[in-house]
């Protein structure tokens, strides 16, 4: 079975970190390159799907498209 998710990543001074949006769970993969990143969360969300079933890839609807922007918080 394939399926098709979205992975936010970030790039940080000291490497990269990414994570599947609209997951159940925490799954997160890291690494000194992209490459590395999208190879280590891919690794998390196979362990995390055999660990707890492949329900946890089924959303009740599914996600069309993921944005990032920026907001203003007043702490």
């Amino acid at each position: 079975m394939t399926n098709d998710l979205k992975i936010i990543v970030e790039e940080h001074a000291d490497g990269f970190v990414a994570y599947p949006v609209g997951l159940r769970g925490v799954i997160v993969g890291q690494g000194d390159t992209l490459d590395e990143a999208i190879a280590d969360v891919t690794s998390a969300i196979k362990f995390h799907v055999e660990s707890f079933g492949a329900a946890e890839l089924e959303m009740d609807q599914p996600l069309l498209h993921v944005f990032v922007t920026e907001a203003r918080v007043a702490v």
